[in-house]
């Protein structure tokens, strides 16, 4: 079995509620067959000892196009 490795590029959050966020970071995926870049949307909370839980993510290639239709369909809503 081949190892993926992953790099954090870069990263911004987006706190809400009490102890809430959501993650947007700019990663890439590495492996022998080559590298893949994405983005992904993470949403955790924090611990009562300030540690970074996360609870749900998604992942989509980072793409031009495909992040210019989301950043479009989020400004409609």
């Amino acid at each position: 079995m081949e190892m993926v490795e992953f790099e954090t590029i870069t990263t911004k959050e987006i706190k809400f509620g009490k102890n809430k966020f959501l993650e947007v970071a700019r990663k890439k995926a590495k492996s022998p067959e080559g590298e893949n870049e994405f983005i992904s949307i993470s949403r955790g909370f924090i611990t009562p000892t300030g540690q970074k839980r996360f609870k749900n993510a998604l992942g989509f290639p980072a793409e031009k196009e495909i992040v210019e239709q989301l950043v479009a369909a989020l400004n409609e809503m």
